[in-house]
């Protein structure tokens, strides 16, 4: 009998050492998902919006038992709004920190430093608003959350376009400027092609080095050439230097404004003030009553809760709900699949229409959103520079597309400015 006690607690002393040495814990071992995202300079308060949003769709994910019973670990660099520094940190995430997933950072310009990464090593590949990232490289496992449409550099610029030509009468000349940028390019090709079907003249087409701080003389260039339309492609920092120089020259044509990242952006909202009306300008989400998607008003709630206690874009209306809800596009399809395969993962995004925040999304044999979904929308009434009116509808007005137009639009640009 003795002998009986000393094999059990021998073989219980076996047990404890193999569950020791050889952990049987790996259903519980986390997701890893790797990415880096802007935290410091020129796209800064976008990624730290947006990483804000990750986290959320994090807690919200491991708080229903996570991805197939695994919690979700997020792992992520800055940056610093660099794309030099991208190649080496998803170097890094793969290599060292051995995530099982990637996904972008914020914007076209540091997203497309990222796909040779991708492509070789046939990874999934969900991007966070970048424009025309995979025209050049048909990567069949990348899906990109910003409503551009299929027509990908179209998508910035067409509804500007289209909206212009409503006017009466219609526009006959059109200058164009952006920076000399990936984003910018990309848009001002597509506009571009726009502006050549709808007839327009071009009287001006410049780019400015993305460095430049002095906009007085482009926009003096600009007015010199008497433009009825100016369409503008810049990044947060050009974008309000082009908003005030507009102001101080005086720049008077029947429409103003464009792809102009940045004036989304809350705290730049906060800013410029007034400054804003009359700008037609791109955008995916404003509090208007047409976009009253399934879900967005409470995520939107949770997340100004978090926003005012972590000192981030505190309406979180432009990138937060589309980086929440690419996230959501992902976990319903490891739900779906059963698998964390990238391979299977793909071909199911592939197949299949999403719910998410942002309504429902499908994917384009290119990755982008089969069906676009850009807004176009007039700063109107605007006051001084208070926040809070940004969150009442009627001051960022819908003006395209047609489906979810939410007011009117006041042209020329100097009546809509007052």
């Amino acid at each position: 009998m003795a002998r009986f006690g000393r094999l059990l607690r021998g073989c219980a002393a076996a047990a404890v050492f193999t569950a020791l040495m050889c952990p049987v814990a790996h259903a519980a071992d986390p997701v890893k998902i790797g990415f880096s995202m802007p935290q410091t300079g020129a796209l800064a308060g976008g990624g730290k919006a947006a990483l804000l949003a990750l986290e959320i769709w994090k807690d919200d994910t491991n708080a229903k038992g996570g991805l197939l019973g695994r919690p979700v670990e997020l792992v992520y660099y800055d940056d610093q709004s660099n794309p030099s520094q991208v190649p080496g940190i998803y170097t890094k995430l793969l290599d060292i920190d051995k995530v099982d997933f990637v996904i972008s950072s914020y914007a076209t310009n540091q997203i497309a430093p990222a796909m040779p990464i991708v492509m070789q090593r046939g990874l999934l590949f969900m991007a966070l608003f970048g424009t025309g990232v995979n025209d050049s490289f048909h990567y069949d496992r990348y899906f990109q959350i910003l409503p551009n449409g299929k027509e990908t550099k179209l998508g910035p610029s067409r509804g500007f376009l289209e909206t212009a030509m409503t006017m009466n009468p219609k526009p006959q000349t059109i200058a164009l400027a952006g920076a000399d940028a990936e984003y910018a390019q990309n848009t001002l090709e597509g506009a571009r092609e726009t502006v050549k079907r709808l007839g327009l003249k071009v009287v001006y087409d410049r780019s400015y080095p993305p460095n430049t701080v002095d906009f007085g003389s482009i926009v003096r260039a600009i007015q010199a050439a008497k433009p009825d339309v100016v369409f503008v492609a810049s990044y947060p920092p050009d974008s309000v230097g082009l908003v005030k120089a507009a102001n101080e020259v005086g720049l008077s044509p029947r429409m103003f404004g464009g792809g102009m990242i940045g004036l989304a952006f809350t705290p730049i909202k906060a800013q410029l003030g007034a400054l804003l009306n009359g700008i037609v300008a791109y955008d995916v989400y404003v509090p208007e009553p047409t976009m009253k998607f399934p879900g967005v008003e409470d995520f939107l709630k949770r997340y100004q809760e978090r926003a005012a206690k972590s000192g981030v874009d505190p309406l979180g209306y432009y990138l937060p709900p589309y980086a929440y809800g690419e996230m959501q596009v992902f976990a319903q399809a490891v739900a779906a699949t059963g698998s964390l395969d990238q391979g299977k993962l793909a071909a199911y995004i592939h197949a299949n229409k999403f719910s998410t925040i942002v309504g429902d999304v499908k994917f384009a044999d290119n990755g982008e959103w089969e069906k676009g979904r850009v807004l176009f929308v007039q700063y109107q009434g605007v006051k001084g520079n208070d926040v809070d009116q940004f969150r009442q509808p009627g001051r960022q007005v819908i003006l395209y597309p047609p489906e979810l137009k939410s007011g009117n639009f006041i042209y020329p640009f100097a009546d809509a400015r007052h």
